[in-house]
């Protein structure tokens, strides 16, 4: 008898035991966050994204996840109505219990496996998470796994629809080689002009990707005396003066700080190969990662900053994009190599499109100019987003200061001219600030350093 009475009293407590196991509440952390956004990254420098579609593999999953709590919290509201074409997510069940936060990440990682290539890497990633919160609480985990993945078809639908696929069928870019001002395939690679139709996807918020057409470069002019010929001489004569001092030079420092071009050939005798990097908008999600830890920003608010942060990076490449293939404007590389001297190489890889404007500095300005909207002007940081490829931290001041930064390492790099980086950098600032005013997110407080 006694026996049988330790007996069920076993049971009792294993059966006990198991219950709290299943109650167990599930808490997502903004490092969470922070991992599955890496993740993406980290996959599409192995896919080896153009930064064009890289803006909008970051875009979509973070615009899921942020309709999912915007639901939930006071402190946001929806994008639906301001960003274009974008309707109202489905509502939850509220008889079922849902976690916010799980169902946002969830959203967002089912989005980012649709928009990469790898998705097996997404998968195994997630897959690991799964097993986690499902053991924690098999029915919240269920639950809001059902829902996260309900609101990531009803973003998937909307995304569909931004002409995306339809640029994937677009013929190629033809080179113009009758007209010398025209852009040309640069060494090694030779490759084509990637992305020449990226003004026909769908923006966020601006109202058209020639929205913020900035003035033309300097004519064309092979005169010395003409402005272009000066601004192509300056590029070669800053060139000089940076191999004077060496590659340990600030400006090498600067220019491959900056670098992130995300397929660099390298030739070994009859060997060729790529080396790969983050993209531009990758640099400046990283320094949204960097500003969201610094302030201790909870997993809402390190979801909106990503969110602005990755909307307006995205239309500023609809943006620039949209005035590379229309001043079609040939590179510094060729034009020095041709009439200035044969053997000159640019410190930086010449990227395979028309130079004008600069991506990196339209970017920067529209990326630095969310970014202090969130966090505040002045916002000293200490970049490491580059550690990982060998290069040492470097500091700012502010948002602004790193986006000048940006910019100017264009020239220091050798691939563009003073007008691509100083007008770049303020169609980049101009379209930031239209994105910031036109997206009502949240209050108007900032996330001030902890």
């Amino acid at each position: 008898m006694k026996k049988l009475v330790g007996i069920c009293t076993l049971v009792v407590l294993l059966y006990s035991c198991d219950q709290k196991k299943e109650v167990q509440p599930i808490e997502i952390s903004p490092e969470e966050l922070h991992n599955a956004v890496d993740k993406v990254t980290e996959i599409m420098i192995h896919d080896i994204f153009s930064p064009p579609v890289a803006s909008r593999i970051y875009a979509y999953p973070n615009i899921a996840a942020y309709e999912i709590i915007a639901l939930e919290s006071e402190k946001y509201q929806s994008l639906t109505g301001q960003v274009k074409d974008l309707t109202q997510i489905p509502a939850p069940d509220t008889s079922l219990q849902l976690n916010y936060q799980l169902a946002a990440l969830i959203a967002h990682m089912d989005l980012s496996r649709r928009l990469i290539f790898s998705e097996e890497r997404v998968i195994k990633y997630r897959d690991s998470l799964y097993l986690g919160w499902e053991t924690k609480n098999p029915e919240v985990f269920k639950a809001s796994k059902d829902y996260g993945l309900q609101v990531a078809e009803h973003i998937a639908q909307w995304m569909d629809k931004d002409n995306y696929k339809q640029t994937r069928t677009m013929p190629k870019f033809t080179v113009n080689t009758e007209d010398a001002s025209r852009w040309q395939p640069t060494p090694p690679s030779y490759m084509d002009g990637i992305e020449p139709h990226w003004n026909k996807i769908r923006p966020f918020i601006i109202d058209s990707a020639a929205q913020f057409k900035p003035a033309p470069p300097p004519p064309f002019s092979m005169e010395k005396g003409s402005d272009f010929y000066k601004e192509l001489k300056e590029v070669y004569d800053i060139s000089m003066e940076i191999t004077k001092k060496g590659d340990t030079s600030e400006e090498v420092a600067i220019a491959q700080f900056w670098d992130c071009n995300p397929y660099v050939s390298v030739t070994r005798g009859h060997l060729m190969f790529a080396t790969k990097k983050i993209t531009p908008g990758a640099h400046w999600i990283g320094i949204t990662k960097i500003a969201a830890r610094k302030t201790n920003s909870n997993f809402d608010d390190t979801l909106y900053a990503y969110t602005k942060t990755s909307i307006a990076i995205a239309d500023a490449f609809i943006s620039c994009w949209d005035e590379k293939y229309r001043s079609n404007l040939i590179r510094p590389e060729t034009l020095i190599n041709e009439h200035i001297d044969d053997s000159w190489k640019p410190v930086l890889q010449t990227p395979p499109f028309p130079e004008y404007t600069s991506g990196h500095s339209v970017v920067s300005g529209a990326a630095a100019t969310a970014l202090t909207d969130v966090f505040g002007d002045n916002f000293a940081f200490d970049d490491d987003t580059e550690v990982a490829y060998g290069l040492p931290i470097r500091s700012f001041s502010s948002f602004n200061t790193a986006a000048d930064e940006a910019a100017i390492s264009r020239m220091y790099g050798g691939i563009h001219y003073r007008a691509a980086v100083e007008i770049g950098v303020g169609q980049g600032r101009d379209l930031g600030a239209f994105v910031v005013g036109n997206l009502k997110m949240k209050s108007t407080q900032k996330l001030a350093a902890q």
